[in-house]
């Protein structure tokens, strides 16, 4: 009887330190798919998620100057646009708010300009919005990442036997 209780002792003893080792990995296990996919649903989710929470209005305000930079355009194409209609409509009743400033082939330039930039905004934006998903995955698979402080630099001389003759060297030794 004696010796079955020591050998339940010893066998809940020896197994305790991976029951403990695997409730602490579980604790600080930090899934990178998981910041994806928060970041993908709602942009600057994904670092919250990671605690970066200084990296969220950076988030915000480079999608939201990008898409409201595709909106100021998108206003300025759709005002030459009109422009030009009216110009090429041939009905003497239209006004044409440009009609001594631009040229009919001035507004067609100005009008594929802010396209362009309307467009190049969007895709601008797009990219901003991967960069968010981007981050939030790398972080997540950095979260646990030890950064040893001791990082040094020795430098130390010493002397290199070669076949003829001693060398001066200098030798650079980095601790890790």
């Amino acid at each position: 009887m004696f010796t079955k209780r020591i050998t339940l002792f010893l066998l809940i003893f020896a197994y305790s330190p991976f029951l403990d080792a695997q409730t602490i990995e579980q604790e600080n296990y930090h899934s990178a798919k998981k910041a994806s996919i928060y970041s993908a649903i709602i942009p600057g989710f994904g670092q919250y998620y990671n605690k970066k929470y200084w990296k969220i209005p950076i988030v915000y305000a480079s999608i939201g100057t990008a898409f409201s930079i595709a909106k100021w355009n998108q206003k300025k194409y759709l005002t030459y646009l009109e422009a030009f209609q009216y110009r090429t409509d041939q009905n003497e009743t239209t006004i044409d708010e440009f009609e001594n400033i631009y040229s009919e082939a001035n507004l067609i330039t100005l009008k594929n300009y802010h396209r362009k930039n309307r467009d190049l905004a969007y895709i601008v934006s797009v990219g901003f919005y991967i960069l968010n998903i981007i981050d939030a995955s790398v972080d997540a698979h950095l979260f646990n990442f030890n950064i040893n402080e001791d990082i040094s630099l020795y430098v130390d001389p010493s002397m290199m036997y070669s076949n003829l003759n001693f060398n001066p060297v200098l030798s650079i030794k980095f601790n890790l």
